[in-house]
């Protein structure tokens, strides 16, 4: 039996602005708790999560990219070696007009029952999520990163 989260929200905003924030490294740090992507989003590409200070949070492969629809990643967790210790996991994020905005929504999973890495991320997607809302829809996010208890690994000095 496989671990699975699915999170969706709606974005007054459009297909093309929510798919730049997912994209640009800078928007990203703002509403990401100061994390961001190094990656060029081709298929088959590596991918990288970045803390403020350099360290690797998590890591895969670009699966698939269709620009303002669909990205599939796969997904290995590197600060945590529990989560680590589970293997790799997929991240499918997809983008669609509805009703005047816009449907985003996460599934992450793993073929792995009880995933400790899926139970983490059903807390992070969430807080992340109402950030990148709450700045494509007003200009400032809901949470910092003080508020969203970054990990010690993400503090810089």
């Amino acid at each position: 039996m496989a671990s699975n989260y699915v999170y969706v929200t709606y974005i007054r905003s459009t297909p093309a602005e929510v798919w730049s924030a997912l994209m640009k490294p800078e928007f990203m740090r703002q509403y990401w708790f100061g994390v961001h992507f190094e990656t060029d989003w081709k298929p088959g590409s590596p991918w990288k999560m970045l803390y403020p200070n350099g360290t690797m949070t998590d890591h895969g492969q670009v699966l698939e990219c269709v620009p303002q629809k669909r990205i599939v990643l796969s997904w290995h967790n590197d600060w945590n070696p529990e989560f680590a210790a589970e293997g790799e996991a997929r991240c499918v994020i997809e983008i669609a007009p509805d009703r005047g905005a816009v449907r985003l929504s996460i599934q992450h999973s793993m073929e792995r029952n009880g995933a400790k890495l899926i139970e983490a991320v059903s807390g992070g997607w969430p807080r992340i999520l109402s950030n990148l809302k709450s700045l494509l829809e007003t200009g400032s996010v809901v949470l910092t990163p003080e508020a969203a208890g970054k990990p010690a690994a993400a503090k810089t000095n």
